[in-house]
């Protein structure tokens, strides 16, 4: 995962929630954890990774503080840790 990939996960766990991420920046760093990516119903993709899975609203625009949080408990969820996996 190159610099710009982790300077994007780090910032799905800052605090304050950072509400200026593009989902598109977000399925880049799903692809580098090694996660499938695929389109969904209704507008959305789904994401699985270590053995979980979910689906995310597909926007045109950032993504809102509580996309962000859901985006960040997914990737718990699947046991990845920014700071210990991928320090900046």
């Amino acid at each position: 995962m190159n610099h710009h990939h982790r300077k994007i996960l780090h910032s799905l766990f800052t605090h304050p929630i950072n509400g200026n991420i593009s989902l598109l920046d977000v399925e880049t760093v799903f692809k580098e954890l090694g996660a499938e990516v695929a389109p969904a119903r209704s507008g959305k993709i789904h994401v699985s990774l270590n053995g979980h899975s979910a689906n995310f609203a597909h926007s045109q625009h950032s993504l809102s503080r509580d996309e962000v949080v859901q985006v960040r408990k997914f990737i718990e969820t699947c046991g990845v840790d920014p700071e210990k996996d991928y320090p900046l």
